[in-house]
Parts: structure tokens; C-alpha cells; sequence
């Protein structure tokens, strides 16, 4: 069965303002001093699933950027291009129809393009395990991390006691999805043992999640539908945009994976984070002896347990802790790093005052 990779690649990255933007979000910056995120997410699955068969769903605003810095081997009748946002429901849709209708059942993996991982070799082998998980039972998988911290910015799955089959992994009944929820929710959610962090990657054949849609999201089924017959015409961007703004704007997770039963999850460890806000940065840069994690032209004095983010212009701080500093050439961010997940209510806040060209 052939095997395509997914990679979601328009969100606006939010709560990494300043430095991230909706025309240049973090997907599509160098933030860890190798390459882009979107780059690193692609090179990830290299050997797992063929490079060539990366589909990419972004957006209008960043499409154009995008093509022209992302890895060369995705070809560009694979960049699924949005007209408006509408959540990963849709997008994944697009995706599913499309890799259906020019290659018949397919397996289908779904990745975010902002991730951090540092196990290259542990990550492969669970991916290759949930391919074979998916294959075998034709069922949703999604992987599930184990916590180790109490997020408040990350999703969780409880799963079922019992395994639901050992090879070529435990594989486990999907028993809840939890939102993100409060610091002591995840608190007793550490603590319990019984849940994983939602890491957002999922696998399935092209055919149980189209089913899915048919059952569970049944309306932004039959809306997309008819873009089936004019995908690779020349009007298929015009039917793009005449289809999309019908569309319903849901997450998968609300609309079908916290109403299915034919969830399964496995756990992967291989040093994962969702590089989602400012107080995650420390998955890419080890803090300093006093607790501070530095990328910027800095002096301080009496600092500690704080991100001071820069380019060329000199931050300097005395007697500070635990703030967030992000600066970039037109915008600064000063913020308590228990505020991290906040930021993006500045940007909410820029676009209801029209200063568009900040947000």
C-alpha cells in the first residue's frame, strides 16, 4: 500500500508572536539555527515514507513563501493551497480526498509542521509500528507521549487498561480526549499515570477516515465533495474558493476522533515537544546555569529562569525572573513565562484594532 505523509503548515504560530507572524509563521523559520520546522518535519520521515509523497496543506497567505523555501522534493501539484481557514478537520479532508482520487487507498500520515523531535531513530520505528497498526486493523492511530511535565498547553488521551494487541507494539483503546485543560488537571493527569500527551500525529488508510467524515462530519463531507471531480483541472482553485467558506470549522479531535470507537493509540518516546509557545524554546536550547535561555546579543545581571529571544540589537535585563523577552525589528514582547500560552491574545488583540501589519 502506497504511503503518503500529510503536513498541516498554515497556522498562524500565535503564541510565538512577535517572532512569528500569519505571512511568516514558525513553521517557516529557522528558530533552532539548522533549518526551518516545516524543512526538519519533512526530513523526519525520510526513510519511512517515500519524500516524494508529501502532500502540504497551507494557506494563501504563505503559500508563496512557503514553495519557494521548503524542501525540494515535494512537488508542487502537492501543496494544497486554503483560500480560508477552516481547522485541521477540513484540511485533512482535502488531503484524503485528494490522495484517494490520484492514487486509490492509501496509508495517510498527519503531522504538525512545528514540532521538536531529538529521537530520529525511536521516532521511525514508532512510525513504522503505527503503519503497520493501521494497516493491519484499519483503524485511526494516533501516537500518545508520555508526560513528564504538567502542560496546560497540550491535549491528552486516557487509554483502555488492556492492550488491544502487543505486536508489533502495546496498542491501546482510545478511552477519552481531554482539551487542554487546567494546571491541577494535569497535575492529577501526571500523576494518574493513565494519560498521554495528544502529540497530533495520526495515521490511518485514506478510506477509514473518509468513512469517518461520512459518519461523523457528514455536512463538510457531502460540501467538499464535488471539488472531487475538478481536482487537477484547471478550475480547481476557483471550486477551492467557491467550496471552502461553506465549510464547518472544527478540529479532528472534536469532530471525529473524540466521537469514533475505532481509536487506537501507542506511545512513542523519542524526545518530543510542540514547540507551541515561548516557554517551550528550552526543548531546543538548554538553559544556562542560571536557569535562562539565551538566543539574542545579551549582557545581564541578576537574571534568571527567563527566555530573552533577539536579533542584533542589544537586551540587557537586571534582577529579573521568569519573564519571556522576544525581540524583533518592529515589535517586543515582555512576559511572565507562566503567561506564555496568553500571547495569543495580543494577537487577537492587534487584529480587532486593525494594526494587521503587527499580527
Amino acid at each position: 500500500m502506497n504511503k503518503f505523509a500529510t503536513i498541516l503548515a498554515g497556522g498562524g504560530g500565535t503564541r510565538f508572536w512577535p517572532l512569528s507572524r500569519q505571512e511568516l509563521p514558525k513553521q517557516l523559520i529557522n528558530i533552532s539555527g539548522t533549518d526551518i520546522m516545516l524543512n526538519d518535519t519533512i526530513e523526519r520521515f525520510n526513510g519511512v515514507i517515500p519524500m516524494e509523497n508529501t502532500i502540504v496543506v497551507t494557506n494563501r497567505t504563505q503559500a508563496v513563501l512557503l514553495e519557494r523555501i521548503m524542501h525540494k522534493s515535494v512537488q508542487h501539484v502537492n501543496i494544497l493551497v486554503e483560500p480560508v481557514a477552516k481547522n485541521t478537520a477540513a484540511s485533512i479532508l482535502l488531503a484524503a480526498l485528494f490522495i484517494e482520487k490520484n492514487h486509490g487507498d492509501s496509508l495517510m500520515v498527519v503531522f504538525p509542521s512545528d514540532h521538536h523531535i531529538t529521537e530520529s531513530d525511536n521516532f521511525k520505528k514508532t512510525l513504522n509500528d503505527a503503519c503497520v497498526v493501521a494497516m493491519e486493523t484499519n483503524k485511526i492511530v494516533t501516537i500518545g507521549i508520555k508526560p513528564t511535565f504538567p502542560s496546560t498547553g497540550y491535549g491528552y488521551i486516557s487509554c483502555k487498561k488492556d492492550s488491544f494487541m502487543k505486536e508489533p507494539c502495546p496498542v491501546y483503546e482510545a478511552a477519552e480526549f481531554v482539551e487542554k485543560p487546567n494546571f491541577a488537571k494535569a497535575q492529577s493527569y501526571l500523576q494518574s499515570g493513565h494519560y498521554l500527551w495528544n502529540s497530533g500525529m495520526f495515521i490511518w488508510k485514506t478510506s477509514c477516515i473518509i468513512d469517518n467524515f461520512k459518519r461523523f462530519l457528514p455536512r463538510l463531507f457531502k460540501t467538499m465533495l464535488p471539488l472531487i471531480a475538478y481536482m487537477g483541472t484547471e478550475r480547481e482553485e476557483e471550486m477551492i474558493n467557491e467550496i471552502y467558506p461553506l465549510l464547518q470549522n472544527i478540529s479532528i479531535d472534536y469532530g471525529i476522533l473524540e466521537r469514533s470507537d475505532e481509536v487506537v493509540v501507542i506511545e512513542g518516546d523519542f524526545g518530543w515537544n510542540d514547540i507551541g509557545s515561548w516557554d517551550a524554546l528550552g526543548a531546543i536550547f538548554p538553559p544556562d546555569e542560571h536557569g535562562n535561555i539565551v538566543k539574542a546579543n545579551y549582557v545581564g545581571i541578576d537574571t534568571q529562569n527567563s527566555i530573552i529571544y533577539g536579533d542584533d540589537r542589544l537586551i540587557t535585563t537586571i534582577g529579573i525572573d521568569g519573564l519571556i523577552i522576544a525581540d524583533t525589528k518592529d515589535a517586543l514582547l515582555i512576559c511572565a513565562k507562566d503567561k506564555a500560552q496568553e500571547v495569543k491574545e495580543i494577537v487577537r488583540i492587534l487584529k480587532d484594532k486593525g494594526m494587521h501589519e503587527y499580527a
